[in-house]
């Protein structure tokens, strides 16, 4: 009997450290997890570090397309990226007279391609250190790579880093950044 318990407990154990290994292919972020088999917008709302973004996606009305086949890759800036922005931009942009406004800068966080970080790299690589992102809002950015970290240059000189890569989604692949990129003034 004590040989049963142990292959039995042998088995659970297994089991478990199956299912965590699984679910440790995609990162937590903001606090819940993230599964493969949602879409970008499904995710997202779970993540407590992207409410401002999904507050924004929502009134840009672009929720339908980020559940749409993609792939996309996205760059989601964290909350703490828009809280960065001038005071009032936020709640400037999220009015409904700025919709077009607020949709041209979020989908210029949005690549219409999934590009997993290793991807990325060697991309950046092959461009001898710097590559353009073309964006679906029209945007070119410059994917750059600094001790093993991707970063995004915008079109005002900013640098977003990555802080969260290759959160794959049923439609592409979201990298959080730690700063909100914006078109060329």
């Amino acid at each position: 009997m004590s040989h049963a318990i142990r292959t039995l407990a042998a088995s659970v154990a297994l089991l478990v450290a199956g299912s965590a290994l699984a679910h440790a292919e995609n990162p937590m972020v903001g606090g819940a997890p993230m599964y493969e088999t949602k879409n970008i917008v499904e995710n997202a709302v779970n993540s407590k570090d992207h409410t401002t973004l999904v507050a924004a996606v929502k009134a840009a009305g672009l929720v339908e397309t980020l559940q749409s086949d993609g792939p996309f890759t996205v760059f989601a800036p964290v909350n703490s990226a828009f809280d960065a922005l001038p005071k009032g931009t936020v709640e400037t942009l999220l009015k409904p007279e700025n919709k077009v406004q607020l949709a041209k800068i979020l989908t210029c966080h949005v690549v219409a391609a999934k590009a997993l970080s290793g991807a990325i790299d060697k991309m950046v690589a092959d461009d001898g250190g710097m590559h353009p992102v073309k964006t679906v809002g029209g945007c070119e950015f410059t994917a750059m790579t600094k001790n093993g970290k991707i970063m995004i240059k915008d079109g005002q000189g900013n640098v977003a880093n990555v802080t969260i890569a290759d959160v794959e989604q049923s439609n592409g692949v979201i990298h959080v950044i730690d700063t909100v990129l914006l078109p060329a003034s």
